[in-house]
Formats: structure tokens, C-alpha cells, sequence
């Protein structure tokens, strides 16, 4: 009973940090919008299996699609602190801003909050005889990682530590001429 009590209080303290981004510029409301360029919710959507499956490496189709985990610190993404978005690998969806990617030492990327909450899928996991949140892609039902409840307190003590195979990053210089200038603002 108690751990359900630790999940349910994860949950609700993600829901209430996420949806209030810390700084000014960030708590303008993200919408989509179908102006030239920009990509609109309605792309971010999976291709069926038999594309999939060709177009990814191995370790990202189990990641996303399987809900495997690489091994701790294999990802090259551990190492990325350049500006930008990171997205998900498969629809494009941006899930999570480089100003929140914070080294844990657990050996996979780790950040304190996503882009926006709405774009985080929240579910109870008791595989492995652990209880854990598990975090997906919304749009396109991916698997991520999960969130824990050990992130840097001035931060606001989540981290979501990501399988680095489910994402891809998209630089700060590329994010305009690839459709993410309306995130743009979230890396300054």
C-alpha cells in the first residue's frame, strides 16, 4: 500500500511541476499550430512495424517498441550538452529541452521535467520486482525510460532517465529549418 501511495505522489508532483514551467519565457503555452514548417500533432505518428523495423537500428526498435533498456552508459547522448530538443526517435515528437538534462551518474540521460507534461505518458510498471513509473511518448506510445523521485532538488527532484536509443537530438542551429522553431524559446 505504501509504495502505491510513493507512485500515486510521484505522479501527482510530476503532473503539478511539469505543467508549470520554471521560467518566464517557458510558461507561455506551446500549441500546435499548421504554419509553414512547423510540425503539427497529427505527424507525430508511427509507421506500421515492417517500416519501423527497417528503419531503425535493433537496440531502438526493442527500446521504443519493446520496452527493452540499453545498457547504462552506452548511449552517446550521455555525453550531449550542446543547445537544442531531444525528440522521439521514431515520430519526431519533442519530449525534452537540453537546459534540463542534468548528469545523474546512472548511466542514461537524465532531465528533470519534459518539454510539457502532455507529451508524457505515465504508467505504473512492476516488471523486473520493482515498482516504477514508466514515461512513453504520447503520440506515438513509445517507450522512453522511467521517472524517479532522486533528481536534483533545485530542479525540482525528478529525474527522467531515458534510454538514449529513444531519442534523437535536433541541435539548436537545425531546430528552425527542421520544424522546431516554436521550441526554440525553451533552450534560452
Amino acid at each position: 500500500m505504501y509504495s502505491k501511495f510513493c507512485i500515486i505522489l510521484i505522479l501527482i508532483i510530476s503532473l503539478s511541476m511539469s505543467s508549470s514551467l520554471n521560467d518566464n519565457t517557458a510558461n507561455k503555452k506551446i500549441e500546435h499550430t499548421e504554419k509553414k514548417g512547423e510540425i503539427t500533432m497529427e505527424e507525430y505518428k508511427n509507421p506500421n512495424d515492417d517500416e519501423l523495423k527497417k528503419s531503425l537500428d535493433d537496440l531502438s526498435y526493442k527500446v521504443l517498441r519493446q520496452n527493452a533498456t540499453e545498457a547504462p552508459f552506452s548511449s552517446e547522448l550521455n555525453k550531449e550538452y550542446r543547445k537544442g530538443i531531444y525528440v522521439d526517435k521514431i515520430t519526431g515528437e519533442p519530449l525534452f529541452a537540453s537546459k534540463d538534462k542534468f548528469e545523474s551518474g546512472c548511466g542514461w540521460p537524465s532531465f528533470s521535467k519534459p518539454i510539457q507534461d502532455e507529451k508524457i505518458e505515465y504508467l505504473e510498471d512492476n516488471s523486473l520486482g520493482m515498482k516504477r513509473v514508466e514515461v512513453r511518448s504520447k503520440a506515438g506510445d513509445n517507450h522512453l525510460g522511467h521517472v524517479f523521485n532522486d533528481g536534483p532538488e533545485e530542479k525540482g527532484g525528478l529525474r527522467y532517465c531515458i534510454n538514449g536509443a529513444s531519442l534523437l537530438f535536433i541541435p539548436f542551429d537545425e531546430m528552425e529549418e527542421k520544424g522546431y522553431k516554436k521550441y526554440m524559446i525553451l533552450c534560452e
